[in-house]
């Protein structure tokens, strides 16, 4: 297949989880075959901070300004056979426009933020990067978050077919590798500056480092304000490239998985980040929600801890024996179901629905589809979860 996409970026890893999660999927379909042109804004923070300025298994195509530079960027997806248009991608209501307008289809909505996407169109703002109306005229609306809020996406907003359609992992990046003096510690954390997340890190990592002041802590991630007062023996490293992460994982006894306030509000969000660090084979410690079991096994494949006091406990007590087997089950479940080439092979599945869903007429344009063609149209849809398919 040729795919086009147009999503927030692949060239920089900074400040983002968008990027790895792209690299991971284009890498994967490429593999299988498929041409893939990725379509990014030329941001200055992301241009500054460029980790794959040209990656190997897509050819991406940056511009300035969407407006002049629309019809060479739709022109992208003429001959293409499946059209992506992500989350956060910066001009994504005037590229959905254009698209439908050119009569490019299937045109699918892959929303790497559902639970934050859906939370800004229920208080009728929208986002900058999808209007509520344009739903009903993709394809599929394929979603990291699963469970629930499929069900309002297709009944409330009208999406043809919503899709769980979690990240992955590229196995061959993320693994068990050799410990680094540098990021050598007794817990870490990976991520950027969240005001939500905040305050459970301060209390499951600062606090930790309070009551176990001989041992050392390290926060990893960009953005995080000047004034947050970090014990003496919590480091922090302001970025760390993707080609880093394993060893900063494995140079951990243990390491912090935290989730932003929407996620756990819908439930059934996993982060790449868990993903990757699972993979890496980490012992992983982690804030809880709705449907996490659904990925790794409380207390066999991840730890659960609910305050300053649970932490503390098992760093002190829990055998590096005991240690070691959490991570390699977290590994083992992680690679059985979520590597990049299951997401590959799903996406094939999802294209290939789509195009025996096509109507033997063109599709009309969004502003003039009328709402009872809507309804009609939707009284014939439910929720679909597609299973993910064997390697």
């Amino acid at each position: 297949m040729k795919i086009a996409i147009y999503g927030l970026v692949i060239t920089s890893s900074w400040g983002n989880g968008h990027a790895t999660t792209y690299r991971s999927l284009c890498k994967a379909l490429a593999r299988r075959g498929h041409q893939i042109d990725f379509v990014e804004k030329d941001l200055e923070w992301y241009r500054n901070n460029r980790d794959l300025p040209a990656p190997e298994f897509c050819k991406v195509h940056q511009y300035d300004d969407w407006a002049r530079d629309s019809r060479k960027l739709v022109r992208l997806a003429k001959d293409a056979d499946v059209v992506v248009i992500g989350s956060y991608f910066p001009d994504g209501s005037a590229a959905a426009e254009a698209l439908f307008e050119g009569g490019c289809e299937p045109i699918v909505f892959y929303d790497i933020d559902t639970p934050i996407t859906i939370s800004k169109l229920r208080g009728n703002g929208g986002t900058t990067y999808l209007e509520a109306r344009h739903i009903p005229f993709f394809a599929a609306y394929l979603s990291f978050t699963g469970g629930p809020l499929l069900r309002e996406i297709e009944e409330k907003f009208r999406a043809p077919m919503a899709i769980p359609f979690y990240c992955s992992v590229d196995p061959e990046l993320y693994r068990p590798t050799a410990s680094v003096a540098d990021f050598r510690c007794d817990m870490s954390y990976l991520g950027t500056y969240a005001h939500d997340r905040q305050a459970k890190l301060e209390r499951l990592l600062n606090a930790t480092a309070t009551a176990l002041p001989k041992s050392r802590f390290i926060v990893a991630g960009p953005q995080y304000p000047p004034n947050i007062p970090w014990e003496p023996n919590v480091e922090r490293i302001i970025h760390l490239s993707p080609r880093e992460h394993p060893a900063f994982y494995c140079s951990s006894r243990f390491t912090l998985n935290l989730t932003r306030a929407e996620m756990i509000a819908a439930g059934y969000s996993p982060s790449v980040r868990l993903f990757e660090a699972a993979a890496c084979g980490a012992t992983i410690l982690s804030d809880t929600w709705e449907g996490l079991e659904s990925f790794l096994t409380p207390g066999e494949e991840i730890l659960l801890p609910r305050d300053t006091d649970d932490v503390v406990r098992i760093l002190r007590s829990l055998s590096d024996e005991e240690r070691i087997r959490i991570g390699l089950n977290a590994r083992e479940r992680i690679l059985s179901q979520h590597t990049a080439m299951h997401r590959a092979l799903q996406f094939e599945g999802v294209v290939d629905l789509c195009r025996r869903r096509i109507p033997t007429k063109r599709r009309s344009k969004p502003e003039t589809f009328s709402k009872g063609r809507q309804d009609a149209r939707h009284k014939q849809i439910r929720t679909r979860e597609l299973s993910l398919p064997q390697r």
